[in-house]
């Protein structure tokens, strides 16, 4: 055997006893301990089994809540109605104005000439 073979075996062997250390202990099942009486139990699941079911979701979940709003529907109207009627509706910030038309240095026949030689699979000119 080589050197390389025998220091990875220890290696391997020397992991293997080191990760044995560290294993956990089985203490066995520990006993409950609780404060409340089986009938306090008992009636807490009484009046938990009666009650809305805080964790439903979706079409469980019952009637949805009214909302009260502190705007008025004609406020929330016009604000909507001004919002159309601007530039852009989705503008925020920087870019709210017109965007500027930016002019290119490369001339367009030379473009479309690359796109014809990359169609036909020709090697591109760099």
């Amino acid at each position: 055997m080589t050197a390389s073979k025998i220091l990875s075996a220890v290696a391997v062997a020397l992991m293997a006893v080191a990760g044995a250390a560290h294993a956990e202990s089985y203490d066995g099942v520990h006993q409950l301990t609780s404060a409340a009486s089986r009938a306090d139990v008992a009636s807490q699941a009484v009046v938990a089994a009666h009650s809305a079911n805080p964790y439903a979701t979706g079409a469980n979940a019952g009637p949805a809540q009214v909302f009260v709003s502190s705007t008025s529907r004609a406020a929330v109207r016009s604000e909507a109605v001004a919002a159309a009627h601007s530039a852009d509706p989705y503008a925020e910030g920087a870019s709210a104005g017109v965007a500027p038309l930016v002019a290119s240095t490369v001339d367009r026949n030379a473009v479309r000439a690359a796109a014809r030689a990359a169609a036909r699979g020709d090697a591109l000119p760099l």
